[in-house]
């Protein structure tokens, strides 16, 4: 009995950088580590096609930050997105209605209204050839250390309280832990020796357990999710064609370089004229409220993929050079099963509907096909009188 071939699983993708040293985060299993998370980057890592990709740390304000719209294609791709710590609890806890998954407490803090914004868990660091080492503490590391020392009976509720108060007064870049010393009021500042006797002991920061705990969620992942069909914003899709998100064979590469050289090509103002229709109709069809069946949009990849002699082994590898991952694919199959089912109905969805027949001689018409018709059936009947 033959047995089956087993299925490629994507990698799993992490973006990290100060929440969790590299050599411990590589020690949980295998990860494909990439540094923090900027605008695009996330577009750029489903050229591989990941089962899973963990968030944890992302830039901001010095750089775009990720952007909500891509973590979006990479749910629409049916790709698992773990967010957790740090720029991950962030957008986990804005896009938990869409399918992302926060893990850890920031994450749980953030969806209470504690954490707010971007600055809550920000912190100065150096590089990767640094070990992206920290040089000033988040907003939520000093919140974590305030419950602990309340825990621990160092510090009332109320001088805890206080201590948050005057690490938030304190701006992210200069917040180090005597800068939030010099921020208490005079009291608490007396009492600073057992505070810092209590922290030389207090172990993992919070973001570093929130880390390992989304890694390890994300590398349990098995396999991808279901891809989805939604269409992203007009702005969306073109700053992802202005990504490296086409796989190369030596290096990713950017859509508009694509079109540069597509429109250098002999069909392409048949293909320019073939797209828009195909979008234009589909979109229409979509207005109408028609759906398009799992086996119609199956039947269409099936047809696609043979045109292109294809395998489905050699699906996601000929999506990825397509610039496509699984969700853009299958809108793609859609919208060729929405034309198909437009077309099949075509003397319903109009009042006064145009029938296949007319359409057939229309379009012969506008390319001069007619009369030439005409003069054939025109011989056969001369030929059959002759025959008389």
């Amino acid at each position: 009995m033959r047995r089956r071939a087993r299925r490629a699983v994507g990698p799993v993708i992490a973006f990290l950088g100060p929440s969790l040293p590299a050599a411990e985060a590589r020690g949980l299993g295998a990860l494909e580590l990439r540094p923090p998370a900027r605008r695009g980057d996330i577009w750029r890592a489903l050229v591989r096609a990941p089962r899973a990709i963990a968030l944890v740390d992302g830039v901001f304000e010095a750089s775009p930050s990720v952007w909500h719209h891509e973590l979006r294609a990479a749910l629409d791709a049916g790709v698992r997105v773990f967010g957790a710590a740090s720029m991950g609890a962030l957008r986990a806890a804005e896009l938990a209605a869409e399918g992302m998954r926060g893990v850890g407490r920031v994450h749980a803090w953030v969806c209470a209204g504690e954490v707010r914004d971007d600055a809550d868990v920000a912190l100065l660091h150096a590089g990767p050839e640094h070990g992206w080492r920290g040089f000033t503490v988040p907003l939520v590391t000093v919140r974590d250390r305030a419950e602990a020392l309340v825990h621990a009976g160092v510090l009332r509720p109320a001088d805890a309280r206080a201590l948050l108060r005057a690490a938030s007064a304190v701006h992210f870049t200069v917040r180090t832990w005597a800068a939030v010393r010099d921020a208490l009021p005079a009291r608490l500042r007396k009492r600073w020796a057992d505070v810092e006797r209590f922290l030389a002991g207090a172990g993992e920061d919070v973001k570093a357990r929130d880390a390992r705990e989304c890694l390890r969620r994300a590398l349990a992942t098995r396999g991808p999710g279901k891809a989805r069909t939604a269409l992203p914003s007009a702005a969306a899709r073109r700053q992802r064609l202005a990504e490296p998100s086409f796989a190369g064979r030596r290096a990713p590469v950017r859509g508009t370089d694509v079109l540069a050289v597509l429109r250098a090509h002999r069909e392409a103002p048949a293909l320019l004229e073939r797209g828009l229709d195909r979008a234009l109709l589909a979109g229409w069809a979509r207005g109408l409220g028609l759906r398009a069946t799992a086996r119609e949009i199956a039947a269409v990849e099936r047809v696609w993929l043979r045109a292109c002699h294809v395998s489905r082994a050699r699906r996601a590898e000929f999506w990825a050079a397509s610039g496509l991952d699984a969700g853009t694919a299958r809108r793609l199959c859609e919208d060729v099963a929405l034309v198909r089912l437009l077309r099949a109905h075509a003397m319903q969805v109009l009042p006064d509907g145009p029938s296949a027949a007319e359409a057939l001689l229309d379009e012969a018409r506008l390319v001069g096909l007619v009369p030439e018709a005409v003069e054939r059936v025109s011989r056969r009947a001369g030929d059959r009188r002759g025959d008389r």
